[in-house]
Formats: C-alpha cells, structure tokens, sequence
C-alpha cells in the first residue's frame, strides 16, 4: 500500500524514520508544429510519475502518461490518416475474478455523437463489479467490501463534480487508510493525483451531459515484498467527458482519460490500525484533447486546435481500455 511518500511499518506500533524517495522526471515536451488550426488535429502527450513506500517496502509508481487530441477537424478529422491499430493491453490482467462494463448504453447523442463514447454507458453504470468470492486469505465479506471501498473511490475521482471543483480533495482523501491520506493528499499540488483522480483547471465547463464510461475490475489475493497479505484490485477505465465548445466537428469537445489503477487493502491482522484500509500501489494514465499547460498542474481543460498528420496514432486507441498507454510525447 503506497502513500507515495514516508508511512508507518504496518509490523510495528512506532513510527520509523522518513525514507528519501525518488523524484518523478520533469514533464517532457514536444512542441507541436505552428500551423493554422482547423486543418485537423495533433496528438498531444505528456509523460510524469512517482514513487511511494509499500507498508515498509518500496513500491514505484507509475509514470503520469497524458496526451492530447486536439479538435480542429475533431475526431473524424483524424480518419483519413488511420493506420491499423495496435493490439495490446495497458496493464497486464492479474489471475482473479474480473467484471466488465455491460450496462446498455443510450443513444447517441449531443457531444459524444460520432466517437466510440457514443456507445458507452452513462456514468457509474459503467461501472461494474465483478462477484466477490472468498479469495486466497480474505472472506467473501472482505471481498465485497474492498469492492464497494474501489468502486466508491473510482466515483468520486472521476465522476463526483463537486471534487472536480472543490478547494481541497478531502472527499477523496478520507477515503483511504488513515496511513496512506498524507501521501495521496501531497499528490494534488504536485499533479500526480492526475494519474488518478480528475480535477478541472479554472475556467474548464463541463456540459450538462453524464461522462461516458467504460472498462473493466478484477481482484487477486497476494502478498507484498514484506509478505504482508494483501487484496489487489486492478481498475482499467476510460472516462469521456464532454466540455463546452463552440467548434460544431464531431468529438471537438471531448477529453478522453484513461487510467488503469491498482488499488489494494491489506488483511487487518497484518498491519496496524492505521494501516488498515484502502491504498494505491500504482497508477497510470493519459489524457487526450487536453490543454497541456493545465495538465503540468494535474487539471483537466479542453486542448485547442493545431494540424496533425500521417505519424499520428490511431484516434480510436484513446477509447480503447485495451489500448497502449505507450505513445510519443506530443504535449
């Protein structure tokens, strides 16, 4: 269970010393070619990280993957440079119990219409659980509370538009272990919560319409390097929300997120009190038709237009939970 930063021995009742944990890299940057918007659209990405300490061990932390797909033709001004996308997963699946997105999307319409979020579900029905079942160390109930502990998480990060727009992440933070809440709470002010958890830059509006959603859960039972028994719930989403825009292109105003989380609990009568809850032992994402200089603070705008050309990646993959996460940095 990783903090991100210094966290109590979950073996013992004192407090050990603070460890020196490495730095993420500075965000890079590629300047994108200066040309006239509206002839199609440039990917942009932005690439960061973190590492954390895991109960006692060290635990790295993915790198903060984001790029953008900025809106001058829209999505379909991408189409004519298709080229066969790649198949490959983000994150390797643990062996478990998993559960997919199933609920019925509705219609089409507004924003989403002509992009692959058309055909997602509305908010948190795309948000399925799979079947607790008594796992390796943990009961059934354990199993189904972790679930509801993930599930309720993952609403508030990414859903909750009061926490898009609150002074402070507190709705978010107390929602994890007592141990792991002064880590995930640093992780605002540097950006790196952006890896999961969705906050808006000043001025950004979203529409009225729900975000789309779609993904998958599933849960292992492991331990970690101090053998400390753990419940592993890996989370690959891909959330699409709608910002206003004035630009009529298919899918102009559509920012697309997609993060793929390990999120875990330990077993209570391994750690101490403090200890005991819901921790991140890793997290990565990227971010499309974004607005990059907002994404350096780890706040979501919308992007603005530029041209784009042959070498861009296929604009589907950003829709795409199965998708790689490995792309140029553009941003």
């Amino acid at each position: 269970m990783t903090d991100h930063r210094s966290v109590p021995d979950p073996h013992a009742t004192d407090r050990p010393s603070e460890d020196t944990l490495g730095r993420v890299p500075e965000w890079l940057r590629q300047p994108a070619p200066e040309v006239e918007p509206g002839r199609g659209d440039r990917l942009r990405i932005a690439l960061g990280g973190h590492s954390g300490k895991l109960l006692g061990g060290v635990v790295v932390l993915a790198l903060l993957a984001f790029f953008g797909l900025v809106g001058g033709l829209g999505y379909q001004g991408f189409q004519r440079w298709r080229e066969p996308p790649a198949e490959h997963p983000t994150v390797s699946l643990p062996v478990g119990e998993q559960a997919s997105s199933s609920a019925s999307p509705p219609p089409a319409a507004g924003p989403f219409d002509g992009t692959p979020a058309a055909g997602f579900p509305e908010g948190t029905a795309g948000i399925a659980l799979p079947r607790a079942k008594r796992t390796g160390a943990f009961t059934e109930k354990q199993v189904a509370d972790t679930l509801a502990k993930v599930r309720k998480a993952l609403i508030t990060a990414r859903l909750d538009r009061t926490f898009f727009t609150a002074k402070d992440p507190e709705r978010l933070v107390r929602q994890f272990a007592p141990d792991a809440r002064a880590g995930v709470r640093d992780d605002f002010p540097t950006g790196e919560a952006g890896t999961y958890s969705t906050r808006l830059a000043p001025g950004a509006r979203l529409t009225d319409d729900e975000p789309r959603v779609k993904g998958r859960i599933s849960y292992r039972a492991t331990k970690d390097r101090d053998g400390i028994r753990i419940l592993e719930v890996t989370t690959n989403f891909v959330w699409a929300y709608a910002f206003s825009t004035t630009r009529p292109a298919p899918g102009a105003g559509v920012v697309v997120v997609h993060d793929t989380v390990k999120w875990s609990v330990p077993h209570p009568a391994d750690v101490v009190t403090g200890s005991a809850g819901l921790w991140i032992e890793r997290a990565d994402s990227y971010a499309s038709n974004i607005d990059c200089a907002a994404l350096d603070k780890g706040l979501l705008a919308l992007g603005r237009p530029s041209f784009a050309g042959p070498a861009d990646p296929d604009p589907d993959a950003v829709f795409d939970p199965d998708k790689t996460v490995d792309l140029p940095d553009t941003c």
